[in-house]
């Protein structure tokens, strides 16, 4: 019996080849997807062009070369510069943006696609390079449903792909929620090693049980979730009262250490909100409900 070829896998057209881009297309490439590269700096397109991608002279070479066209780019205004240089070209293709970029600016671009005939799909890296294709990133993508569908085995390709709704905005803010939760993490991470510093504690002393004490305490959060959707901000273990009348030994052992309390400053302020709004017994839950309704 004749052997049928092995079917061909969609060609993917990867415009931006930063650190990012080329991890990308990279990944691509050795998944078995023919692969068009463009980059403004042509010499980037080098490495890729020996592991089997091929070069595009223009923008428009690189969107025609393939039905899915995955733009990573330094800005979003840099992305709707090139895509305002071939709108007849992009038409009828999914177009997938994996550039770093706010919610508002993911819905002008689907705004512009629609008008367009494009599929647009945003997306939101949760990975460094060197991650990408590995068994711990992951990519949110919002937008055109049925296109997701339809590249879904591609998109898995880069990680995980997780779908999180129709509303193009959503992917760029699954991304910062969990950026913010990583810098606000990081940032009392440092003050707990300056604290250390500032008494001649060497860090390596104090590393092991801060992330210990950071990760236990991180299971507090789908507690608090349900206690978020739910309205009900009851607890046993730890009431805003409770942290309220903590915080200034906190601040003043930071301040006696000669370490900025700067940062812990708006949590004072926020409890005090607390307090005075009737809240003492409630769970710590209950301030990210006040910071929802802060203005700008």
């Amino acid at each position: 019996m004749p052997v049928s070829p092995a079917p061909t896998k969609p060609a993917v057209s990867v415009l931006g080849l930063g650190m990012m881009g080329t991890a990308l297309a990279a990944a691509f490439l050795k998944a078995g997807h023919p692969v068009t590269v463009w980059n403004r700096t042509e010499a980037k397109t080098g490495p890729l062009v020996a592991q089997g991608a091929t070069p595009a002279a223009t923008p428009a070479d690189a969107v025609a070369a393939s039905d899915l066209v995955v733009f990573c780019l330094m800005v979003n205004d840099n992305v709707r510069e090139v895509l305002d240089t071939v709108p007849d070209l992009v038409k009828g293709r999914t177009v997938v943006n994996l550039t770093n970029g706010t919610p508002a600016q993911s819905r002008e671009l689907a705004a512009w696609a629609a008008v367009q005939g494009v599929r647009y799909l945003d997306g939101g890296i949760m990975a460094v390079p060197q991650m990408i294709a590995g068994p711990h990133a992951y990519v949110f993508y919002s937008g055109d449903k049925e296109a997701f569908a339809e590249h879904e085995e591609t998109f898995r390709v880069l990680g995980g792909a997780r779908y999180v709704g129709e509303d193009a905005g959503f992917a760029s803010l699954y991304d910062f929620a969990l950026l913010i939760g990583m810098y606000g993490m990081n940032i009392g991470v440092l003050h707990s090693l300056a604290l250390a510093r500032s008494a001649g504690i060497p860090a390596k002393d104090i590393a092991g049980p801060v992330q210990e004490w950071v990760t236990a305490m991180a299971g507090a959060l789908p507690t608090w979730a349900e206690e978020i959707d739910s309205g009900e901000h009851v607890t046993n273990v730890s009431s805003i009262a409770v942290n309220q009348a903590a915080l200034p030994n906190l601040l003043n052992t930071l301040a006696g250490q000669g370490v900025s309390t700067e940062f812990f400053q708006p949590l004072t302020a926020l409890l005090d909100e607390a307090m005075a709004a009737g809240h003492a017994g409630d769970s710590q839950s209950r301030l990210a409900v006040m910071l929802g309704t802060k203005k700008a």
